[in-house]
């Protein structure tokens, strides 16, 4: 890939409604963590969703106890926030332009991010090249798309939020599938960590996190495979 700038794609929600009111998107720290982890060392980061144009954010990550410094960044930065509000469309993405997939969480992800064509081309064509396919909390649920008739996430080793996280936070009443146990029935093999506390899976070239305060830990497994970390 030469000396040239790493491109990181990062795959987001376009799901804005859980039902009964309750309203969803990607999750706030998850996608400034990550971006912020990626950028400050001179990676360019763009961000796609499934419909394009204004990504949501789900409310309840702006708000304390939720929101941090890398998501007050985030809001404050008028780059960063241009891109959020005018996201390219997973289908228009041309993958071949990027060394990685990310695809970041928030709950919507359970509904648009699974059975999704555009999505799963585009980590079809980057694993097909040995690039880095990741995925954070529920974000993970992209590798349920499939391949060959087989999800991504077979046979491989990954981590999602937990079915007791989800059933902590309340999304279990809410979301259409539950990461963890869905992903292991369709042949993955899903670790979990301690319920909140920062966990990261790689297995090859596939990289993955539990929540949201794992997605620092993603976002550097994912510069150490590029060979982009700057080591002070």
């Amino acid at each position: 890939m030469g000396q040239m700038a790493k491109r990181v794609l990062f795959a987001l929600t376009s799901q804005t409604d859980m039902g009964g009111g309750a309203k969803t998107g990607s999750w706030l720290e998850e996608l400034a963590a990550s971006y912020y982890t990626l950028v400050d060392k001179g990676v360019a980061v763009d961000l796609a969703s499934v419909n394009g144009g204004d990504a949501p954010i789900d409310p309840a990550s702006l708000e304390e106890p939720w929101i941090t410094d890398n998501g007050r960044r985030f809001l404050k930065d008028d780059a960063a926030m241009a891109k959020l509000r005018n996201s390219l469309k997973l289908s228009d993405v041309k993958a071949a332009d990027y060394d990685a997939v990310y695809m970041i969480g928030g709950a919507g992800t359970a509904w648009d991010f699974p059975d999704n064509a555009a999505l799963g081309a585009i980590m079809a064509d980057i694993d097909g090249r040995g690039g880095v396919v990741a995925g954070v909390c529920h974000g993970v649920c992209g590798f349920l798309n499939k391949r060959d008739g087989k999800a991504f996430g077979a046979g491989r080793k990954l981590t999602a939020i937990s079915d007791r996280e989800d059933e902590m936070a309340g999304f279990d009443k809410l979301v259409p599938l539950l990461p963890e146990r869905t992903l292991r029935a369709a042949g993955a093999e899903v670790v979990c960590g301690a319920p909140f506390e920062a966990h990261v899976v790689v297995d090859g070239n596939y990289v993955t996190g539990q929540n949201p305060a794992s997605a620092a830990g993603v976002a550097e497994a994912i510069l150490q495979q590029l060979g982009a970390l700057i080591r002070t």
